[in-house]
């Protein structure tokens, strides 16, 4: 069967590839026109998009899916932010609700930013220093998901994680109103600070926002758009924010549509049979591959398959049997055949197989293979004899292993593949597939007993710290909490201190920092607390009324910049 389904799998991946070899790029050729002219031609109508789920909270700090995060960039904006641009313009950092970038002072620990006059929130009132320093207190109050790899950073930021309740950043981060002005004081210099402060998690919000998760009621903000309504079960509806006016077109562009309406619980095929029809303009879940070979031959125009730096990968819980067993853990990743995960993802085109965490032309990447046979530069192919003679060593054999997918039709897949090798290497195993809206925390939650699951992970920021040191340090690790980022529960002093001394050599010799890189991605390995599996591109259709498609490298489809006819 898996021959088979690689076959099918690849034949459809071929076929796609072969029809969009002549399409050219649509993002970015309108973008050498006058914007005005543009926008005045375009500007209005409703952009409706689908998923077969909601992506959870709509709390900008709390979110930590690259669903929301889209959406996010046209809601919420921080000090800085990643550019609004196509393609890999889209790592630039450019100054949002501070006015400049500002160079570090006091040995590279502080930083003063001039806050912009006249930026409104979407309930009428201005921004100023007092939200901003109050919105970096509540990143703390609320137990944010990156407190502890992202701002533990700033001063004070121990004492806020110890007591979030009483979070002050004494020290910390201040405001001035009469100067305008916010300083962030560091604990140390951070090559990275900017990145960390140019996602959703360091957004700008009312000094009075809720000091709880949102849930499914939407803050104000500072965006082209705001969020008017949320219904998990239902859908999302934007609008535009009647206080907005275009400070940056680099940071917060003015967006052509009037209303984008995000729909839930489409299926895929319902999704792609709706962008046929003109009644959905996108679709966030990738398309099955048998339906490629369709898309690929008829609507060619209307399908973007754009790279990106993620990978798909098994969580193992190192804190539950059987996965407690290191050699277990090493076994799972002999055992896995990544060709036929590719194969059901859609094919080579799609995705291609990994065996370590950082994907491929990120930094810090070298090309290494420990879980293949004869074991090198890539993978080859699973070595199940290895495996089984590892699982035999453990003494586990025959224990209840339950692995916990997304409910859509890519990770069912997926995690069942993942439930029938666990069962070849004598496990009493099987699948769960829960809601993509609840999976992502649930799997995270200590509470919940979760032994394996599959899951993904997509850049925040164009650096190796944000998949190793996110995902694997000790600091990631919160029981008992939704948001506890490494799920593998896994921590390992010694790397820890190795991340550690390769972010300080980061604001020197970045090229000697992504050696330590190297090391530190294979030294995971070697204890495998996760299984990567692939790694993705995205596969976006669209309808054909949609204009202007444009894919930024760092948070995907630009969705304001498009519009419809």
């Amino acid at each position: 069967m898996t021959i088979r389904l690689k076959q099918l799998t690849r034949h459809a991946g071929t076929m796609l590839a072969t029809c969009l070899l002549a399409q050219t790029a649509l993002g970015g050729a309108a973008q050498a026109q006058d914007r005005a002219a543009l926008m005045s031609e375009h500007r209005g109508g409703t952009i409706t998009l689908a998923a077969v789920s909601a992506a959870g909270t709509v709390d900008p700090m709390i979110n930590y899916t690259a669903q929301f995060w889209q959406i996010f960039q046209m809601t919420y904006d921080g000090l800085v932010k990643f550019k609004q641009a196509a393609g890999t313009d889209g790592f630039d950092i450019v100054p949002s609700i501070a006015e400049a970038l500002p160079e570090p002072t006091n040995d590279g620990k502080t930083y003063v930013f001039k806050i912009r006059k006249g930026i409104k929130f979407s309930n009428g009132k201005d921004v100023t220093p007092a939200d901003v320093v109050a919105s970096f207190q509540r990143i703390f109050k609320i137990k944010g998901p990156t407190t502890g790899s992202f701002y533990n950073g700033i001063v004070g930021a121990d004492a806020c994680i110890a007591t979030p309740e009483s979070c002050t950043l004494e020290g910390g981060v201040t405001g001035d109103d009469t100067a305008g002005t916010v300083t962030i004081n560091l604990v140390a210099p951070d090559a990275e600070i900017f990145s960390k402060l140019a996602v959703p998690h360091a957004s700008i919000l009312p000094a009075d926002a809720p000091l709880a998760d949102a849930g499914t009621t939407p803050i104000p903000g500072t965006g082209a758009y705001m969020i008017a309504s949320y219904d998990p079960n239902a859908e999302m509806v934007l609008k535009r924010n009647p206080s907005f006016k275009e400070w940056s077109v680099d940071a917060q562009p003015d967006g052509y549509a009037d209303e984008v309406v995000y729909k839930f619980g489409l299926t895929e095929e319902a999704a792609i049979n709706a962008i046929i029809n003109g009644q959905i303009d996108w679709m966030f879940d990738t398309p099955p591959s048998d339906r490629l070979p369709e898309i690929g031959a008829k609507y060619a125009s209307q399908v973007h398959i754009d790279p990106l730096a993620a990978f798909w990968y098994a969580p193992m819980n190192t804190n539950l049997a059987p996965f407690d067993n290191v050699k277990v853990r090493q076994a799972v990743n002999y055992a896995l055949d990544r060709d036929a995960l590719v194969g059901l993802f859609g094919g080579d085109v799609l995705a291609q197989p990994v065996c370590q965490i950082l994907p491929p032309d990120f930094p810090g990447h070298v090309d290494s293979c420990l879980y293949t046979k004869a074991p090198g530069e890539s993978w080859s192919e699973p070595d199940m004899e290895k495996a089984q003679a590892l699982v035999d060593e453990s003494g586990t054999k025959g224990q209840k292993v339950t692995i916990i997918a997304e409910d859509n039709a890519v990770a069912r897949g997926i995690g069942t593949y993942i439930a029938s090798v666990l069962t070849e290497l004598g496990y009493d195993a099987s699948m769960k597939a829960i809601s993509p809206n609840i999976q992502f925390t649930y799997i995270q939650n200590t509470n919940n007993n979760v032994q394996i699951s599959v899951s993904q992970w997509y850049q925040d920021y164009p650096a190796a710290s944000n998949f190793l040191n996110v995902l694997l340090s000790c600091s990631s690790f919160n029981k008992g909490s939704d948001a506890s980022v490494n799920i593998a529960g896994y921590c390992n002093t010694e790397l820890d201190a190795k991340m550690k001394q390769a972010m300080t050599t980061a604001l020197t010799d970045q090229d000697a920092a992504n050696v330590l890189w190297a090391e530190v991605d294979k030294g995971f390995m070697e204890q495998a607390p996760l299984a990567p599996l692939f790694t993705p591109k995205s596969v976006n259709f669209t309808s054909a009324r949609l204009g202007n498609y444009v894919f930024n490298k760092q948070n995907r489809w630009n969705i304001a910049q498009s519009w419809v006819k």
